[in-house]
């Protein structure tokens, strides 16, 4: 197994934009020397003084001793020109996305330093092979891909194209771990990680969007409050910027040719054809200019009335949470066995949760008229919204007495539109199976696949876990449900879930 380079070998930057500048104060605050080189001039001076900047404010924090953040801020050597960065023993490129000039800067580069320096792109989106493509010597190039801002953030994609030597990778991971980074390994494939597994996130919540299955604020809450995503789906596309999101999501829709499971929102095109990006301009799916007033989650009114006659049904994890809370409120109900999938039954209402049809299908396929569904949680204990919908046949009254007995357990209840998944279980589905994929392509294995999830997008829980705690076939059973209502591949299950299904085996085995 390689080892990390040692802190006496030279780390080269070249690029010092926020990206490149992040990268530098990791290096640097590691122990390395590091050169900084951009093409602007007085660019990296200026970086090199805002490092500097932002390690005297950890000293004034407590986070680093004064001697340390002064020996740090030594270590940064702005360059002034290529030819100073000779003596590196890795050179990372934090440059525009451009294959030409990344290819152009490591063709120079190759003809500078020694035969044993070590080439790594910070590239997003870009083919580290095809990067590679203009080298004489491309096994020792690799991806050391880190998020934005790097000093805080703590996976690193190791990306290794198909000229990559494993040693390369795998120095290149050990170092990322001595900077006290969470490393993990994948191959030069569209999105690599992160950028690919995450786009049903968006995807999904645009779609029932859309559909008008709720606005925006509704499904952002429920995600936060029943799912444990830090950010609904619209309000992380605000902070991203709908000009860099859409980008992406069109990058690796044309990478994977046209594949319908990464198909752009036409909602998210308007938006950017308006220049409404988000935050930065003030203006996206919510209005961030003074004085405005964004919505609220819809959110059903609270009734008066304590529920009569409820009935809790089965084992689930929905149906022992919804005990425990009616029982903690002081509601009283009886318990019965589930033959059907049925949590709860309340007046003449039967609560099921979603498992991919609408609640009109499932009424009609399994002859109860007054159906109700219930969101995917991440902990139905600890959740403190949920979406519903109901049956186009369910009666009013049943639907009224549903609302009641989920408010009775202290939960806010948001009406979605009936469309098929609801928002945290079609999204939570669809991102497993994304993540099943490439694990199934070789791009990770899964454990690597988690890490990136939870560490590069802060996902409450890896979607491989994920689809392991509500149970692998459910998940195939949601995924199937959602292709029959649509009739699209998109929705197509991934081979290593219909394997461990058959198998009756975890994601993570």
């Amino acid at each position: 197994m390689s080892q990390a380079l040692p802190t006496s070998a030279v780390v080269s930057v070249v690029g010092t934009g926020a990206m490149g500048a992040g990268i530098a104060q990791v290096a640097a605050a590691a122990g390395h020397v590091v050169r900084l080189l951009d093409n602007r001039p007085g660019a990296a001076q200026k970086a090199a003084e805002g490092i500097r900047a932002k390690f005297a404010r950890l000293a004034e924090k407590g986070k680093l001793s004064k001697e340390a953040a002064e020996a740090a801020g030594v270590r940064l050597k702005p360059a002034e020109q290529i030819a100073d960065l000779s003596d590196s023993s890795l050179v990372v490129e934090a440059i525009v996305e451009n294959l030409q000039a990344k290819q152009q800067l490591f063709k120079d580069m190759e003809a500078l330093v020694s035969k044993e320096c070590l080439l790594a792109t910070n590239t997003s989106a870009i083919s580290v092979t095809a990067i590679g493509a203009a080298l004489q010597r491309p096994e020792r190039l690799g991806g050391l891909h880190f998020f934005n801002p790097a000093p805080l953030m703590a996976l690193v994609e190791i990306v290794s194209g198909l000229s990559t030597d494993q040693s390369t990778a795998d120095t290149l991971y050990a170092t990322a771990a001595a900077w006290g980074k969470s490393p993990v390994h994948t191959r030069s494939t569209p999105g690599f990680i992160v950028n690919r597994v995450a786009r049903p996130y968006y995807a999904e919540g645009l779609r029932v969007m859309q559909e008008g299955g709720a606005d925006p604020a509704t499904i952002d809450a429920c995600c936060r409050e029943a799912g444990g995503f830090r950010m609904g789906p619209f309000e992380l596309m605000d902070l991203i910027g709908h000009d860099v999101n859409f980008a992406v999501t069109r990058t690796v829709w044309n990478a994977f040719y046209n594949d319908q499971r990464f198909l752009p929102s036409l909602i998210q095109q308007e938006l950017v054809d308006a220049g409404f990006f988000g935050k930065k301009t003030g203006r996206g799916f919510y209005d961030y200019r003074e004085g405005a007033v964004n919505p609220q989650p819809q959110t059903e009114t609270a009734s008066a009335v304590k529920p009569a006659n409820a009935t809790i049904c089965g084992e689930s994890a929905a149906a022992k949470a919804l005990a425990l809370r009616l029982e903690s409120a002081g509601v009283a109900f009886k318990s019965a066995v589930s033959s059907d999938g049925r949590i709860a039954e309340v007046g003449e209402a039967v609560i099921y949760v979603t498992d991919g049809r609408t609640a009109t299908r499932r009424s009609a396929e399994q002859s109860v008229a007054n159906v109700v569904l219930i969101d995917l949680a991440l902990d139905y204990n600890k959740a403190t919204r949920l979406a519903m919908s109901v049956a186009a046949q369910c009666d009013a009254t049943a639907a009224a007495a549903a609302i009641g007995l989920l408010q009775a357990a202290g939960l806010k209840v948001s009406r979605f539109a009936d469309v098929p998944g609801l928002t945290v279980m079609r999204a939570v589905a669809m991102l497993a199976n994304e993540a099943a994929d490439a694990v199934n392509q070789g791009v990770c294995d899964a454990k690597g696949a988690d890490t990136a999830m939870c560490l590069g997008v802060n996902y409450p829980k890896g979607p491989l876990a994920w689809a392991d705690q509500i149970g692998v076939p459910e998940v195939a059973q949601v995924l199937a449900n959602l292709g029959a209502s649509y009739g699209e591949d998109r929705y197509r299950i991934s081979p290593l879930i219909q394997q461990k299904v058959f198998a009756k085996k975890k994601l993570h085995d």
